[in-house]
């Protein structure tokens, strides 16, 4: 499957913003993800979202304030991104894959499909 990532933009600290992540099939089957990665440091997990409703997951850091979703009518899985935080800059990157079991879910390598990321930027 071939995600395309958007949404990002320069918001100030407490800004929301909402991401998207539109697959080029339907993908009801796949375990779909929010990666981000700042400048210099490894990318690291923001939240997924299980197959058709199923659970979500979500990192420390953004848990309470950022809510992953999906529409499976429209192939997309969203990040809404509230109060939002300087730390929270990044290029966040959505992911997925069938195949990704409930341990791995935090896991870069558990996903073979991956967008082009789209950049967060929030100021002080």
């Amino acid at each position: 499957v071939q995600l395309q990532a958007s949404g990002g933009g320069l918001v100030q600290a407490g800004d929301s913003l909402r991401l998207s992540c539109a697959a080029s099939e339907r993908f009801t089957s796949y375990v779909v993800a929010w990666f981000r990665q700042a400048p210099g440091k490894e990318r690291t997990f923001v939240a997924a979202i299980r197959r058709n409703q199923g659970s979500t997951h979500y990192a420390d850091s953004v848990k309470g304030r950022f809510t992953i979703s999906r529409d499976n009518a429209k192939n997309t899985v969203y990040l809404q991104m509230n109060s939002l935080k300087p730390e929270d800059t990044a290029v966040y990157y959505c992911a997925a894959d069938m195949h990704t079991i409930l341990s791995a879910v935090r896991d870069t390598r558990a996903y073979d499909s991956w967008g082009q990321g789209t950049l967060v930027t929030v100021s002080s």
